[in-house]
């Protein structure tokens, strides 16, 4: 998630870092959030950019809109503490709905 949050701020250089289109019709999540694509192939379905969408759309706008990297890890920490996503990556997270 801290990638994520660096490359939508910003913080990574942009001749490297992955494009990850933003889904900008959406009233529901955080202002971030990214935009959830079908893959035909299996290594773009397993690779991380795909694999992290779900997750980053189901952050409030309270973690995600944050001026400093130390205070979104704060807020992430947080958030995930009641989750169990953070110790069992199968799991589903609370409150995501059918995702």
């Amino acid at each position: 998630m801290i990638e994520i949050y660096k490359i939508i701020h910003d913080m990574h250089d942009r001749t490297v870092a992955l494009e990850l289109p933003r889904n900008v019709s959406s009233t529901r999540g955080n202002k971030y959030k990214l935009q959830n694509r079908s893959f035909h192939y299996n290594f773009r379905k397993f690779s991380f950019a795909a694999r992290v969408v779900n997750a980053w759309n189901s952050l409030s706008d309270h973690v995600v809109d944050v001026n400093s990297l130390k205070l979104f890890e704060t807020r992430l920490h947080k958030f995930w503490r009641n989750q169990d996503v953070m110790f069992e990556w199968t799991a589903e997270m609370t409150g995501t709905g059918d995702r």
